[in-house]
């Protein structure tokens, strides 16, 4: 039985349930505790939710779920039956995300990987509402995010924000160069796309990853450049 098969057997009942706040296990920083059920019926929640943030959901948003929770073609359609579950049974996500942010706040690069997945889905049909970002911003608040780590997220997705080269490195426009750097290689190492699969994150991550990266080192290369400096490794 696939994981979307037992999620529909018991949807109802997974949608209801707590996230147990147990230690974190010693796991790949980057993935949830193995069979962390909870784990996986809030991301969908949060998901769904994310979708309606600006009272719609569409085909396209469903799809982008789709592949940011990994389905394989043969499970589309529980798929699709799954999110319209959980968007019908929302209530209260937020205390979801609180609780998963508690759980795994050792591991942010994991609590990264599904904001990032949650702005794919708000980009999904083209336009970012002012009620999505209120909402991206409130997971990124129950996940421990600072507001420099969530400008830095929202510009790697949000091409507006692009044109701050400081803000998508997360460091403000007066820092020393030294900062800047430890900043850039910290983040780089966190987002490189063979590291994220290496500790287990989904495969369909790495695209993402890789634009991620790219945006990255291009924010810090401006600043270099805006500095007068020469190339640094």
């Amino acid at each position: 039985m696939t994981l979307w098969q037992k999620l529909i057997d018991g949807g109802r009942r997974l949608f209801d349930v707590d996230v147990v706040d147990d230690p974190v296990g010693c796991v790949g920083e980057c993935e949830p505790d193995p069979n962390d059920v909870g784990f996986t019926a809030a991301v969908i929640g949060l998901g769904a939710k994310m979708a309606m943030a600006d009272g719609r959901v569409s085909d396209d948003e469903i799809m982008v779920f789709s592949q940011v929770f990994k389905t394989a073609p043969k499970d589309a359609a529980s798929a699709r039956r799954v999110f319209n579950l959980a968007r019908q049974t929302v209530r209260g996500y937020d205390s979801y995300a609180r609780k998963i942010g508690k759980k795994y706040r050792a591991r942010p690069c994991l609590l990264e990987g599904v904001l990032d997945g949650l702005f794919m889905i708000a980009t999904a049909d083209g336009v970012v509402t002012p009620d999505e970002l209120v909402y991206l911003q409130t997971v990124s608040e129950a996940f421990g995010f600072s507001e420099a780590t969530f400008r830095r997220i929202k510009a790697s997705h949000l091409g507006a924000d692009r044109s701050d080269p400081y803000h998508i490195l997360g460091v403000a426009h007066d820092a020393d160069f030294e900062d800047i750097r430890r900043a850039y290689r910290q983040l780089i190492a966190d987002n490189h796309p063979d590291r994220l699969i290496q500790n287990g994150a989904p495969p369909e991550f790495e695209a993402a990853a890789t634009e991620k990266s790219a945006t990255i080192t291009t924010a810090y290369a401006r600043i270099r450049a805006e500095r007068g400096l020469i190339a640094v490794s």
